[in-house]
């Protein structure tokens, strides 16, 4: 393939000859996200660019405490990171949430690349990172992303239908579900893959057997309080926590678990096995994404091609004894 010509590029890029010129030396200041729109269109147009491997710190941004979920993606981060040589700058905790944190990190020459986990931040904020060219990989996108923008996470659809499939063979019909927020991308595809199973034995979901709320173990508690006067069989939790709550909830109700209530969780964190009974869950590969961010995010920093920037890993349904056959007169007390 013949080599593109200037004109051919800054038609490409939508930009000016010179604008080209200068971005291909190197012998003037140009803004990044114009450097970054030149050189993605010599990429498309098939030639290498001659961007430079991008040195530095991994800015790793997770405004959440670090414990259970958080705290096992972090660590798996933090482990791979020192494998490939990288030092890592975080930026965790709730109070992380309400402060700026993306706006300077394209023009810190300190910072080579950022991994954001559960980023709060508005698609658009988002957006303008990747115009800026630079790096970054978001774990577990809260809103649906651009396709530009490299992201991992767990197949969420398929392991929420992994775990009403279980319940349905296991006689259970009016199953209640605490989900998580509404606007969360992870609490969407969860309520379709539990659709998905009902509508395989023919049941319609119902609305008044849904709740989106935080997941705490408090929220799911009153969650869990409020679907009980529907009478279901079963319940399916956003997560672990929030599946504690409803534990105690069924306690409170005098529901014996699984005799009388059927409860799942999402995770397999270390509470799901500390639970009275231990709770059927969900897994989902946490230490996995933790580590195929850092390789997707190196092998941006490397200025490597990658064909694939949207990755799901699988889940796995781990069975406890939190669930059983449903009761013959659907309801033991």
């Amino acid at each position: 393939m013949a080599r593109p010509t200037v004109r051919a590029i800054a038609a490409e890029a939508g930009v000016s000859i010179a604008t080209v010129s200068r971005v291909l030396t190197g012998k003037a200041k140009v803004a990044p996200e114009t450097q970054e729109l030149v050189h993605q269109a010599v990429e498309r147009l098939g030639a290498p660019t001659n961007r430079p491997v991008r040195e530095g710190a991994v800015f790793v941004r997770c405004p959440y405490t670090l414990v259970d979920y958080f705290g096992v993606i972090v660590s798996s981060i933090a482990e791979t990171l020192d494998l490939h040589n990288r030092r890592l700058v975080l930026n965790a905790g709730e109070a992380a949430q309400h402060a700026p944190a993306l706006g300077s990190l394209a023009n810190d020459p300190a910072i080579a690349g950022a991994i954001l986990i559960l980023p709060p931040e508005p698609e658009e904020e988002l957006r303008t990172l990747r115009r800026q060219g630079f790096p970054f990989v978001v774990v577990d996108p809260r809103t649906p992303l651009p396709a530009d923008v490299a992201a991992v996470s767990a197949a969420h659809t398929a392991g929420a239908r992994t775990v009403t499939a279980h319940l349905t063979a296991l006689g259970h019909r009016v199953i209640g579900v605490v989900g998580g927020p509404t606007e969360w991308l992870s609490s969407q595809a969860r309520l379709v893959g539990h659709t998905s199973a009902l509508a395989d034995i023919g049941v319609l979901p119902q609305p008044e057997l849904v709740r989106n709320v935080e997941p705490t173990t408090d929220q799911g508690y009153h969650a869990a309080i409020e679907l009980l006067d529907h009478r279901p069989t079963a319940l399916v939790c956003f997560n672990d926590k929030t599946a504690v709550g409803a534990l105690r909830a069924a306690h409170e109700r005098g529901l014996r678990v699984p005799e009388g209530l059927s409860i799942t969780g999402f995770d397999d964190s270390d509470i799901s096995r500390s639970t009275s009974p231990p709770l059927t869950t969900v897994r989902q590969p946490l230490e996995e994404m933790g580590r195929l961010a850092v390789s997707l995010l190196v092998r941006l920093m490397e200025r490597h091609t990658v064909d694939t920037l949207h990755i799901e890993l699988a889940t796995h349904l781990v069975v406890r004894r939190s669930t059983g056959d449903v009761p013959a007169d659907s309801r033991l007390r």
